[in-house]
C-alpha cells in the first residue's frame, strides 16, 4: 500500500475528528459532529487494516486476530450503547477511558518486546532509539495511571460496590501526599533507568508504580469533584494515545490523541473554574472529606422544613408568570426528563414562561444535564447556562429544583468556612418561591446540608422525581 496514500487517509480521518469536536461543542450540531467522528474512525480502521494486509510477511498473518478484535469490540460497543441508561453514562465514559489507558500500556509492552514489528528498529535489532524509549516511558506511565484511576472513578460513579475504595466519600490516610510524592519520584527513577539501560526490571517496576499511583490519586477525591475527574481522565487517555502514536510513527494517532488530551485539559480547567477550585487542589483531594464531617455535624435531617404535595406545587407553578427549572442527578436517576418536558409544555400553554437552568457540574459528568434534556427533545432555546440564567432568578416566581443539591447550596456564597465556599452556584434561593423535589433530606454528593431547604419560601416535595413530576402534570390538567 502506498505510504503517501496511508498518510492522506490518516490526515482525512484527523480532519474528521477535528470537525467532530467542533460539532459536539453545540447541541444543535452534535448529530453532525457524531457523524464526522464515526466517519473518521471508519477511515482510520479501514486504513490500518489495509496497511496490515499490505505489510504482512505471510498470507493471513495477524488478520484473524485483527478481525476478531474489530468484530468483538464493535459488538460489545453496540450492545453497551443500546443498553446503557443516561444515568450510567458517566461510569461508562470512565470505563472507556480505562480501556484506552490499558491499550496504551499493552502496545508499549509489545513495542519493547519486539520493536522491529512496530517499525521502531530494523529486523533483528532490539536496541530501541533514545527518543522512542522516552515516548514508550511516557505512554506507559500515563496509560497505567489512566487505567487504574479510571477503574476507581468507575466504581465511585456507579455507587454499586461496597469496597471502600469505590465509595463516593474521599479515602485518605496520614502522609498520603508524601507517599504519592515518593511513588512519583520512584516511578520517574525507574523510567530513567529504563531509558538508560532498556532493561525489563525498571520498565515493569515503573508500570506497576504507575498503576498504584493512579489508584492513590483518585481515592482521596470527593464525589463533588467527580465531573472534573472524568474530564481529567479523558485528557490523560488522549495523551497516552498520543505518546504511543509517536512511538509507532502514526500521525493519525498523534493528532487524535492530542485532540482528546487538549480538549479534556481545557474542559477540566473550565470545570475547576465553575467550582472555584484550582486543578491541583482537585487532583490532590482538595475537598470532600470536610464535607462529609460538615453534614454529620449539621444534623440537617432533624430541622423542620415546609413540605407539600405535587398538587400544591402544580398550583403554584400554574399561577406563576415565570418558572425556572433546575435539573439535577436525582432527575437523571428517576429518568423523569420526559415527564418534565410534558410538564413544561403544559405550563407553557397556560402562558407560563419556562426555562431550564444548567450548572456546569450538575450530575456526574460535564454536560450530563444537557444530554439528559436533549434526550427528551427539550427545545435548546429553553436550556440556559448558569452565567446567563442567574440574573433572572430574582424575577422568577418559582424555582423548581429536581434532584439538585450542591449546585444550589447558598453556603457556597454565605459560609466562608464551607468546603464549597466560593463555588459558583445557581441563585435559586433568589426566586420568590422555591420548590424542591428530593427523595429525602439526605445530604448531596458533597456531603453537605443545604440551607436552601429550610427557608420560609421553600416547599419540599418528597418522592421519586418521575412520580412527583407525573403527578404535577396531572394536577396542571
Amino acid at each position: 500500500m502506498n505510504m503517501s496514500l496511508v498518510t492522506m487517509c490518516y490526515l482525512g480521518a484527523s480532519v474528521c475528528f477535528i470537525q467532530a469536536l467542533k460539532g459536539l461543542s453545540n447541541p444543535r450540531s452534535a448529530l453532525v459532529g457524531n457523524a464526522f467522528g464515526l466517519a473518521g474512525m471508519a477511515i482510520a480502521v479501514a486504513t490500518t487494516v489495509s496497511l496490515i494486509v499490505a505489510l504482512r510477511e505471510a498470507p493471513g498473518t495477524g488478520l484473524g486476530l485483527v478481525a476478531l478484535g474489530v468484530v468483538s469490540g464493535g459488538a460489545i460497543g453496540s450492545l453497551l450503547a443500546k443498553k446503557v441508561e443516561m444515568t450510567k453514562m458517566p461510569e461508562l465514559v470512565a470505563a472507556m477511558h480505562s480501556l484506552i489507558g490499558l491499550a496504551a500500556v499493552f502496545i508499549a509492552i509489545s513495542a519493547v518486546i519486539e520493536p522491529a514489528a512496530f517499525g521502531i528498529t530494523a529486523t533483528g535489532v532490539h536496541t530501541i532509539p533514545a527518543g522512542n524509549r522516552i515516548e514508550l516511558f511516557i505512554g506507559t506511565l500515563v496509560g497505567a495511571i489512566t487505567f487504574s484511576g479510571s477503574v476507581i472513578a468507575f466504581g465511585k460513579l456507579s455507587g454499586k460496590y461496597k469496597f471502600r475504595l469505590f465509595q463516593g466519600a474521599p479515602v485518605s490516610f496520614a502522609g498520603q501526599h508524601a507517599v504519592n510524592l515518593v511513588l512519583a519520584v520512584a516511578m520517574l527513577g525507574c523510567g530513567i533507568a529504563f531509558f538508560l539501560t532498556q532493561a525489563w526490571a525498571p520498565f515493569i517496576a515503573m508500570a506497576a508504580i504507575a498503576f498504584l499511583l493512579g489508584v492513590l490519586i483518585i481515592i482521596p477525591i470527593g464525589g463533588a469533584d467527580m465531573p472534573v475527574v472524568v474530564s481529567m481522565l479523558n485528557s490523560y487517555s488522549g495523551w497516552a494515545a498520543a505518546g504511543i502514536g509517536f512511538s509507532l510513527s502514526n500521525p493519525m494517532l498523534i493528532i487524535a490523541g492530542s485532540l482528546v488530551g487538549s480538549s479534556g485539559a481545557i474542559l477540566s480547567y473550565i470545570m475547576c473554574r465553575a467550582m472555584n477550585r484550582s486543578f491541583f487542589s482537585v487532583i490532590l483531594g482538595g475537598f470532600g472529606a470536610q464535607g462529609a464531617s460538615a453534614a454529620s455535624a449539621e444534623g440537617g435531617a432533624a430541622r423542620p422544613v415546609k413540605s407539600g404535595s405535587a398538587d400544591d406545587a402544580a398550583f403554584l407553578m400554574s399561577n406563576a408568570e415565570s418558572v425556572v427549572i433546575v435539573p439535577g442527578y436525582g432527575l437523571a436517576v428517576a429518568r423523569a426528563q420526559h415527564a418534565l418536558k410534558e410538564l413544561a409544555e403544559k405550563l407553557h400553554k397556560k402562558g407560563v414562561h419556562v426555562r431550564y437552568a444548567i450548572h456546569p457540574v450538575a450530575g456526574r459528568m460535564p454536560g450530563h444535564m444537557n444530554v439528559l434534556l436533549a434526550e427528551a427533545e427539550v427545545p435548546y432555546d429553553q436550556v440556559v447556562e448558569m452565567e446567563d440564567i442567574n440574573g433572572e432568578f430574582g424575577q422568577a416566581d418559582v424555582a423548581l429544583i429536581l434532584g439538585a443539591n450542591d449546585v444550589v447550596n447558598p453556603a457556597a456564597k454565605n459560609d466562608p468556612k464551607s468546603p464549597i465556599a466560593g463555588m459558583p452556584i445557581l441563585d435559586a434561593y433568589k426566586a420568590k418561591t422555591v420548590i424542591v423535589n428530593k427523595r429525602s433530606m439526605a445530604a448531596g454528593y458533597a456531603g453537605l446540608d443545604n440551607e436552601l431547604f429550610y427557608l420560609d419560601k421553600t416547599m419540599m416535595v418528597f418522592g421519586d422525581a418521575k412520580k412527583v413530576v407525573e403527578d404535577m402534570v396531572k394536577a396542571v390538567d
